[in-house]
């Protein structure tokens, strides 16, 4: 099982978007079995909903995100996670202050493409916003994919 865990400021719209998309994208390969997706905030209010904007993009493709409640990061999620992809380089500076033992494992979602910026947060913005925001997750996820797996089974090999 590869374990990954999305992680943005409020788990209210990127990570929970980026772990929604990331679902759909493995269940349309026939690979969700394999996988254990989940999302968090650096800086949540647990039970939090999605953003109405983030649940209005996801609907234009299929993805309910209703059902989704925010949680604050923790020890515990962030050693079961093979590998953290976080929106911001605030995201990934905070975790790896907080967690020194496993900064290892915390990478810029955009890293995962060979890139280095930060997704946008699309809180308080447009539907435009939101709906760009998730055709962005989507293209980084489907194009990082290989690169994640690469990098999780790196980091298993490492462990024996």
């Amino acid at each position: 099982m590869q374990r990954v865990l999305f992680v943005c400021s409020a788990n209210m719209c990127r990570s929970p978007m980026a772990e929604a998309l990331f679902r759909n994208l493995l269940q349309q390969r026939a690979m969700d079995g394999d996988w254990d997706v989940a999302s968090a905030g650096v800086w949540a209010y647990d039970g939090s909903r999605a953003s109405e904007g983030a649940i209005k993009a996801l609907r234009l493709k299929g993805i309910d995100l209703t059902r989704h409640r925010a949680r604050g990061i923790s020890l515990t999620m962030m050693h079961d996670s093979d590998l953290i992809l976080v929106m911001e380089c605030n995201h990934k500076e905070a975790l790896q202050a907080a967690f020194p033992k496993l900064s290892s494992k915390v990478y810029l979602l955009s890293e995962m493409v060979g890139m280095n910026h930060d997704i946008l947060d699309p809180i308080g913005g447009t539907p435009a916003d939101y709906t760009d925001t998730a055709a962005e997750l989507e293209q980084l996820l489907l194009d990082a994919l290989p690169q994640m797996e690469g990098l999780i089974q790196a980091g298993k090999e490492d462990q024996t």
